[in-house]
């Protein structure tokens, strides 16, 4: 078989491809900005929040690896990865309506609110493990390596626009006349609407992608670059525990840098709402159906897509500023910004100048979303992409999980339920991920030549 590099991609073609990103990360957007609002709506505890987010981790440390085995060994007539997509995001949809309206549903099923709402929950995070994996392991599928940044760049940019508008939505409804004050144990208007539209965006996203981008045929991808990747032997699901056993030093390197990045950022999403509503409007912890709790929770997600938007800017700088510093110190200083961007929301005291805070975060965010694959890559093999993308990705839950675990105790015990002060140890541990990332990863082999290369030959 003769050998080939696969193709350059025009910006128009990864754009197509990557598009279903703004679904899901809206889908993940509303769910970041609002989950914690919606359970403590329902009747949760802020010592308790973390474990109800616990089924987030959990079903992507379960979920990932399977999918990702399974794409790299699915040909069907519509593709390799995207009938994991179409099935993530109708499931995800089904969520997405049903989360906020748990307590309506309760009263038809004569069960306990915290526990259907938390099923929704676990539902719509496993449909978006399902359709997000494979999105991941395309753009190793579709790019030639030396695009891999840039792709990567691209989902970034993507997902940032998604999770503006899904977590901004329920504020802009808000001041569109819809209301967002609700009856104790029911969620507000704004946010119920806002998760239908994140539904409809979802499924629409998805199948423009599904439409826009043909997958390569495994004779294609036997043809590519080395054949001996491409094997004829009967994959076996056994197989999954092997990859383990094999797992590259470059990935085992990086996940210990996103385990305090991630770490970090779930730390934000459950307790931000928590530390605002105590630490900057004066609440006490146990009130969590005001009118205060809910322009709480309006900010929080006012502030996770100012971040979000923030990551679309810093997405397009990152090519070029890796073409100067490099990658690792690129994500580096990226973290840095995120750690400072975290421990600031104490010492800012006045919430119109919480934005500062996020310009950190974005610049954290775009870079956790893009460097850290972008620099695995080539360490990969083809063949195992996707269930490679799909065992990396224990190193974002396994930390979500400890953090779940003890988060709540903490907060309850050592701060007295005050979350803010747990905001800043999430920051400070963002801090060590930049230390670790710039003093123990391996430096990325692409000279400056290179990247420039790869700016160059992305083109419309």
């Amino acid at each position: 078989m003769t050998k080939k590099i696969k193709p350059n991609l025009s910006m128009l073609q990864i754009i197509n491809m990557s598009m279903g990103f703004l679904g899901i990360q809206m889908a993940f957007g509303l769910q970041n900005g609002n989950a914690s609002r919606i359970l403590a709506n329902f009747g949760a505890d802020v010592h308790e929040l973390s474990w109800f987010w616990l089924v987030a981790p959990i079903t992507g440390l379960i979920v990932q690896p399977i999918i990702g085995h399974m794409g790299d060994n699915t040909w069907s007539p519509l593709g390799r990865r995207k009938p994991y997509f179409l099935i993530g995001a109708i499931l995800c949809a089904i969520g997405l309506v049903m989360l906020p309206n748990a307590a309506s549903a309760t009263q038809m099923m004569a069960a306990n609110v915290l526990l259907l709402a938390v099923i929704f929950l676990a539902m719509m995070d496993a449909s978006i493990n399902v359709a997000m994996e494979p999105f991941r392991a395309l753009v190793g599928d579709m790019l030639p390596k030396h695009q891999g940044t840039v792709g990567f760049s691209v989902q970034t940019i993507l997902i940032g626009i998604g999770a503006v508008i899904g977590s901004k939505l329920p504020n802009w409804l808000t001041e569109w006349g819809i209301s967002n004050e609700a009856p104790k144990g029911f969620v507000a208007d704004n946010v119920i609407y806002a998760f239908y539209i994140g539904a409809a965006v979802l499924i629409l996203s998805i199948l423009y992608t599904i439409f826009t981008t043909k997958e390569y045929s495994p004779e294609e991808f036997a043809s590519f670059e080395d054949g001996k990747e491409v094997v004829e032997e009967k994959s076996k699901f056994s197989d999954i525990f092997k990859d383990f056993g094999n797992i590259p030093s470059q990935m085992k390197k990086l996940g210990i840098v996103q385990f305090f990045s991630w770490f970090s950022l779930f730390t934000m999403w459950v307790f931000t709402t928590s530390a605002l509503a105590t630490h900057h409007f004066g609440l006490s912890p146990s009130d969590t159906h005001s009118a205060d709790f809910n322009k709480a929770g309006d900010l929080t997600g006012s502030l996770f897509g100012s971040y979000n938007l923030y990551a679309v800017f810093f997405a397009f700088a990152l090519t070029p500023i890796a073409k100067f510093i490099g990658k690792k110190q690129t994500h580096a200083l990226a973290l840095a910004c995120g750690g400072l961007g975290l421990i600031s929301m104490y010492f800012i005291k006045d919430i119109n100048n919480l934005w500062i805070s996020m310009i950190g975060l974005g610049f954290a965010w775009a870079s956790i979303l893009a460097m850290p694959y972008a620099m695995l890559i080539d360490s990969i093999p083809q063949k195992k992409m996707g269930v490679y993308m799909g065992i990396f990705n224990f190193f974002i839950v396994i930390p979500q999980i400890i953090n779940g675990i003890f988060g709540g105790p903490i907060v309850s015990g050592v701060f007295a339920d005050q979350a803010i002060y747990y905001v800043v140890v999430g920051g400070v541990c963002m801090l060590l991920g930049a230390a670790l990332t710039l003093f123990f990863v391996n430096s990325d082999d692409d000279s400056p030549k290179e990247l420039e290369e790869e700016i160059q030959q992305v083109h419309f």
